[in-house]
């Protein structure tokens, strides 16, 4: 049903429920995970690929942890970086790589704060044809 799951992290609480339902939803149905996050820094901003500094190497150093946890539970996984606008970055991302499902955790804004922070999983959702899996930190 679903064997590549792209599972979009943002390095925050949001993304423990989102890693735990995912584990064992790919455990379930023998699917790849692929580990993606997008910098969000000014440098990521600007150098993108060739970013370096503080942000880029903690990203790489989370990603690495969260793909051990999947490593260890025989689940196969690939990282992926981004650079840019998270929403944007992901969308382009699955018109491009193709997934049978894309997950990510959110932050539960409401109205205002969706309109200020940004809401990177209604646009998600709205723009791509697969399944979206959201699942809201409490």
């Amino acid at each position: 049903m679903y064997d590549k799951i792209l599972l979009a992290l943002d390095l925050s609480p949001a993304d423990r429920p989102i890693i735990d339902h995912i584990k064992q939803l790919a455990t379930i149905l023998h699917s790849r995970v692929v580990l993606f996050h997008v910098a969000t820094g000014a440098a990521a901003q600007f150098h993108e690929e060739d970013a370096g500094g503080e942000e880029v190497k903690k990203s790489r150093t989370y990603l690495k942890q969260v793909r051990a946890e999947f490593e260890a539970a025989k689940i196969p996984v690939e990282l992926e970086m981004a650079f840019g606008e998270p929403g944007k970055e992901i969308i382009k991302w699955v018109d491009q790589k193709r997934c049978d499902l894309v997950a990510m955790g959110t932050h539960g804004h409401k109205l205002i704060g969706d309109l200020l922070l940004g809401a990177t999983a209604s646009r998600v959702q709205h723009n791509i044809s697969v399944p979206v899996l959201l699942l809201r930190v409490r």
